[in-house]
């Protein structure tokens, strides 16, 4: 049994048909029927049962069919790796990442990788966390960098220290005398800006501490949040370190005490999948 056989099964499992299997391989049909049957003979197990228009993987197939994937997925994997290796640590890291995490991956992150690998280009991909889960699930981006909470499943996470959320206002709504923080309970009745991915993290919170939140803008961005509140429109809620992503020189800025409300941002990439040298010093230098 080899790399080719493998494949050519593989194929028949997939398309459940031999004859799509041939022309997905562009080979011809005979040809094809024979090498399954030899690989039959060899393990000697039936490996499909053959109906009239399709075949069916025996339980003996589907074990088959399983290691034939993952046997394939660490060969693709093992050859790309041993090509990192001959080019070096250089090429384009594809990453993506939330507007509010922007800060935190410029100022604590990207600066020294880049200091030590100054040959290395990015492409970045900016969304929302749903987005950029989506964009490493399909492979589209290496890295994701995300804030909690998230669903990590089928995800190998390293996380920042936990931060807190901040209120930002304009002058007018300080009712504080200047106060660096606030309890949460403090926001009852005012009007709040949101970015939408932390909706119900705020909702709960307020919830738990018995007051339905006012929501006046519900927006998709840290950066939509702060210029709202720059404007005075209300009160913004978000992250600490994302306060520096716009115009903040008409707000102030108060730590929202809630242990509900911390947040921490994340570096996710899937579990099992093949990554790029390049990736894994990223992550290396992501956990310093």
């Amino acid at each position: 049994m080899d790399i080719r056989q493998l494949k050519y099964f593989l194929a028949i499992a997939e398309e459940g048909q031999i004859t799509s299997a041939a022309r997905k391989l562009q080979m011809a049909q005979p040809p094809l029927s024979q090498q399954l049957k030899l690989l039959e003979e060899e393990l000697g197990v039936k490996l499909v049962e053959r109906g009239p228009r399709s075949i069916q993987l025996t339980e003996a197939g589907i074990i088959l069919r399983d290691r034939a994937q993952q046997i394939l997925e660490l060969t693709d994997s093992t050859t790309r790796e041993l090509k990192d290796f001959v080019k070096g640590i250089s090429g384009t890291l594809s990453i993506g990442t939330v507007s509010s995490s922007a800060a935190t991956l410029l100022q604590e992150r990207l600066l020294e990788f880049h200091q030590v690998y100054a040959g290395v280009k990015f492409e970045i991909h900016e969304g929302n966390t749903y987005r950029v889960l989506d964009l490493l699930n399909k492979g589209i981006v290496e890295v994701g960098i995300v804030r909690t909470p998230f669903n990590s499943a089928g995800l190998e996470c390293v996380y920042t220290s936990s931060e807190p959320m901040i209120a930002v206002m304009a002058p007018e709504y300080d009712w504080t005398g200047g106060e660096p923080e606030i309890e949460i309970g403090e926001l009852r009745e005012q009007p709040l800006i949101i970015y939408r991915r932390f909706e119900q993290l705020i909702r709960e919170t307020c919830l738990e501490n018995g007051f339905e939140p006012q929501v006046f803008c519900m927006n998709d961005d840290a950066r939509t949040t702060l210029l709202w509140a720059n404007a005075g429109l209300g009160i913004g809620i978000i992250p600490r370190s994302a306060f520096i992503l716009a115009n903040n020189s008409n707000v102030l800025s108060k730590v929202i005490r809630s242990d509900s409300l911390n947040t921490r941002v994340a570096a996710v990439w899937m579990k099992d999948k093949y990554l790029s040298s390049l990736a894994v010093k990223f992550i290396e230098n992501f956990q310093k």
